[in-house]
Parts: structure tokens; C-alpha cells; sequence
């Protein structure tokens, strides 16, 4: 059983050959890396002048000088000559307490231009000017310089009026019993012969005066309706107003045919 035996011995110096070469080989890739890296600086030395760089400059922009307000040149003032109590218009008007003086025109818009003072001399020109050393107002009247012509606006005309537009007919229903005068129709002979008889319906429109202006015949027998229709153009009829105003109506008026 016990025949064959193993001896084991220690490990350290197998460990310790391990350890050294691992050390070994670490420190030569140490010594490459480093002898890449100084080569590659003396390259990119070398080869510095054959790249072509481009140098870009920021460049700031010039400062523009900014015009203050009191270095924009001023504008001479015109003189203004001045005249001492002397007032300039355009044109003449009269203040609403002067009746003497009347004015050009009569308008509802009131005028832009001031109207002359009492104790002040005024003279007509392109502007309206009023002087600084007027003297103030009294009871004395200002001079006028310059007369102004007097032009009397033409008054409108008048409204037109306009005529009263016509009423339209009211309806009066059965007129029989309105009349003043109701001719009774002839029995025609030709009707007597045929016997013909019965109720004839005419419709009539009468004007502001009471007359017939219009008939016709809306039923009853064909061989009555003329003679009802002669009969109600004669009738006559009182006015009929409405509001105090006459005016028109219509109707109808009926006439009753016994067969003979």
C-alpha cells in the first residue's frame, strides 16, 4: 500500500523564480513604453515645419466713439423781430363784444385764428402773432390796421317737403247698406227668357270722393253680371276717412234677381 511514496518539498523558491520574472518582464515593457514615448517627441519635433498650421486671431472690434447729446451741433434760433404792442392775423375778427365789427361769414365751427383785443394795434399777415408787451385789456378798443370786407353767407334752402305717399284701400266688406245712391239693375230680356235668376256678386273700389272707379263681377249668372256691373258704376258713397284723411275702399255690393 505504502510502496510508493511522494515526498513533497517547499514551494518558496518556486514562488521566488515566479515573482522575478514577473518583475523582470514588467520592467522591460516599463522601458519600451518609455523609449516609444521619447521617440515620438523627437518626431513630432522633426516633422513640425512640414505641418500645415493655420493661425487663427481673434481680433476685437474697434471701439466706435459715442455722440454725446451736447456735442450734436444746435440750431441757431432764427431772430424774431418783435413788435412791441402789435399783434399780427391772419385775418381780422372781431371779439363777440365788439357789435360794430361784423363778421365774414356765419359758421358753427369755431375759427382758429384769436380775435383782436381791446388796446391793441392788429395788422394782417401770414401768421398769428400775439405781442409779449401788449398792454393789458380796457375799456378802450383796439386799432385796426388793415379794413375787413364784410361777405354775408347765403342761408340754406329750406327742406324739401315731400308729398304724403298714398294710402293703400281698406276693405269695407258689403257696401249695400253705405250707399247713398244705389241704382237698381234692368232685367234683361234675354235673362227673362231664361229664366235666369239668383245673386250677383260685384266688387267695387270707390275713391276719397264716394264714385265707383272700378266693378267687376266675381259670381252669379253670366247673363245677370253685365247689368249688375252698369248698375254698381252708377252707385255713389259717402267718404270714408281714417286719421281725419280720406281714402280709398273696396268692397262688394250684391244684387238679388227674381226670375220673371
Amino acid at each position: 500500500m505504502f510502496d510508493n511514496l511522494v515526498e513533497s518539498s517547499s514551494h518558496k523558491e518556486d514562488i521566488s523564480r515566479k515573482g522575478s520574472f514577473i518583475i523582470a518582464t514588467a520592467v522591460i515593457y516599463g522601458v519600451l513604453l518609455i523609449a516609444f514615448f521619447v521617440a515620438g517627441i523627437y518626431w513630432y519635433d522633426n516633422h513640425l515645419g512640414e505641418m500645415e498650421l493655420e493661425l487663427t486671431t481673434l481680433v476685437a472690434p474697434v471701439p466706435v466713439p459715442q455722440v454725446k447729446p451736447e456735442d450734436k451741433p444746435k440750431e441757431e434760433a432764427k431772430p424774431v423781430k418783435e413788435q412791441p404792442n402789435v399783434d399780427v392775423r391772419k385775418e381780422l375778427i372781431a371779439d363777440v363784444t365788439r357789435t360794430e365789427l361784423v363778421p365774414k361769414e356765419v359758421s358753427a365751427k369755431a375759427s382758429d385764428v384769436p380775435p383782436v383785443r381791446r388796446g391793441v394795434t392788429t395788422v394782417v399777415g401770414t401768421e398769428n402773432v400775439t405781442s409779449a408787451s401788449a398792454l393789458p385789456a380796457g375799456p378802450g378798443s383796439g386799432t385796426i390796421v388793415a379794413p375787413a370786407k364784410v361777405q354775408i353767407a347765403d342761408e340754406p334752402p329750406p327742406p324739401e317737403v315731400k308729398p304724403t305717399p298714398p294710402r293703400a284701400p281698406i276693405s269695407g266688406g258689403v257696401l249695400n247698406g253705405k250707399a247713398i245712391s244705389l241704382p237698381k239693375p234692368a232685367y234683361p230680356p234675354i235673362a227673362k227668357a231664361a229664366h235666369a235668376s239668383g245673386t250677383v256678386t260685384v266688387q267695387v273700389t270707390i275713391d276719397e270722393n264716394g264714385n265707383v272707379i272700378s266693378a267687376h263681377a266675381v259670381s252669379g249668372h253670366p247673363l245677370l253680371q253685365a247689368v249688375a256691373v252698369a248698375a254698381a258704376k252708377g252707385a255713389r258713397f259717402s267718404p270714408t276717412k281714417l286719421s281725419g284723411q280720406p281714402v280709398k275702399v273696396t268692397g262688394v255690393i250684391t244684387y238679388n234677381f227674381v226670375a220673371q
